[in-house]
């Protein structure tokens, strides 16, 4: 038994008789799920919370006190059967994601999925299948895509400000080495090293050697280069190196005799792997994902690329984004001033190197209107205001107004890396195509 732990017509066409419906919503996975508790506060006339689950007591215990009216379930089986239920937010260990919203789906659910949307091809295939058959909502909660930074520079590459894009990076770096082990010293999920799933497709191995979250950074990027609504990953490769800094961890908090002392223990883990996909328009897009080596977060960062200008996020906590374009920004680019070429343009052979500017300095023009309207209610929640956007937005696609941002086509693309790293690697770097789900 499982536990408890875009653009328009793709799929389905709005349901006018859904429209501005309050959204009966549960909530799986109690944990990470409680994050959302004030996001919810402030839906209250989009979202009624009706009922949680968690297969601990403790937490069912902390979410029902003073709110005798929600229900709470131990099983995600009996959650789903419960009829005063119209949605589910799946917010359990990421292993458990795709079967339990095929679960809902399946049951008439409409699901808000946490990332990653799935481990293996297998079960990307079948989501796609069963949003399609059924027809209900499912959009995944890539809450990074809605940062501020992120959603400007979407609405500036959605404008061309950039010109033609080429080019764009990505990390997601996060030492959750102190999540590994549970207070008796037995792993906890992020530990575990296994891929859940049914048989066959990449994924189907207890590897982790492979880029395991890579939705943080290559969701905003994605959606800059109008990723399926336009141009779509066509081939992709990962590099991986060895496991170092989790058996440093290990040794330093585990006892002697312990076996995951042993370098053994983390053999089929990496501490960072790097991602290599190409577009079938010939863009290039490199991630890095890293959740063991010891230094500050940077947890979002970007980088992106285009004919006209470039846009980089800041590298730690309290440095801004930048953004250098061409005729706005400083400078010129070629600089090469000690060179009188005569390709240069008449008038700028005296011109100043390029120079960076905040992304702040554009906002009265680029600012996305959703940071306009919400952003005062937004940046109390968590994950630069994403975690809001993520909400806000399932809500609106459920009551029939928009179709979901972040689709079961884009969550299965972007999620689909994951067991194709863990391919690329198993063959030595070869690249391997992306499937595109929306043509099987």
């Amino acid at each position: 038994m499982n536990r408890c732990g875009g653009s328009a017509g793709r799929y389905r066409e709005i349901d006018e008789t859904r429209r501005h419906l309050t959204i009966r919503l549960a909530v799986a996975g109690g944990n990470r799920g409680a994050r959302f508790d004030q996001v919810l506060g402030g839906l209250e006339e989009q979202i009624e919370l009706v009922s949680v689950c968690d297969p601990s007591e403790q937490i069912r215990s902390e979410w029902t006190n003073g709110r005798p009216e929600l229900k709470a379930f131990e099983q995600f089986e009996d959650l789903v059967e419960d009829p005063g239920i119209d949605a589910v937010f799946i917010a359990t260990p990421m292993l458990l994601h795709a079967g339990q919203a095929l679960t809902a789906l399946n049951a008439g659910k409409h699901v808000l999925s946490e990332v990653i949307a799935a481990a293996t091809l297998d079960e990307c295939h079948a989501l796609v299948e069963t949003v399609e058959k059924t027809g209900m909502t499912y959009m995944m909660a890539e809450n990074y895509c809605y940062r501020r930074e992120a959603m400007m520079v979407k609405n500036m590459a959605d404008q061309n400000v950039f010109g033609d894009l080429t080019y764009a990076e990505g990390a997601y770096i996060h030492d959750c080495r102190d999540l590994m082990f549970n207070a008796d010293l037995t792993r906890t999920w992020r530990a575990n090293g296994s891929v859940a799933g049914t048989q066959g497709g990449f994924g189907s191995t207890q590897s982790s050697r492979g880029n395991g979250y890579p939705t943080h950074s290559l969701g905003p990027i994605a959606q800059w280069l109008g990723i399926n609504r336009g141009d779509r990953l066509a081939r992709t490769t990962t590099f991986v190196t060895k496991s170092a800094a989790r058996q440093e961890w290990a040794r330093s908090v585990l006892p002697e005799g312990h076996f995951d002392r042993k370098d053994a223990a983390w053999a089929d883990f990496t501490d960072s792997a790097t991602t290599l996909i190409e577009t079938e328009q010939g863009r290039v897009i490199c991630l890095r994902k890293d959740s063991a080596s010891p230094r500050p977060h940077n947890m979002a960062l970007h980088s992106l690329q285009g004919t006209n200008g470039a846009y980089l996020s800041g590298r730690f906590d309290g440095e801004g984004p930048l953004v250098w374009l061409d005729g706005v920004s400083e400078g010129v680019s070629p600089a090469n001033l000690g060179y009188r070429d005569k390709a240069r343009p008449a008038g700028v052979a005296n011109s100043t190197r390029a120079a960076w500017q905040t992304l702040w300095d554009l906002s009265d023009r680029y600012e996305h209107p959703y940071w306009k309207q919400f952003g005062d209610e937004a940046i109390q929640a968590g994950h630069g205001g994403g975690d809001y956007f993520v909400m806000y937005d399932f809500a609106r696609a459920v009551a029939g107004e928009i179709e979901p941002p972040i689709d079961v086509y884009d969550a299965v693309t972007w999620s689909s890396i994951f067991p194709i790293s863990i391919e690329n690697v198993k063959r030595n770097g070869e690249p391997l195509d992306v499937p595109d789900f929306r043509n099987r």
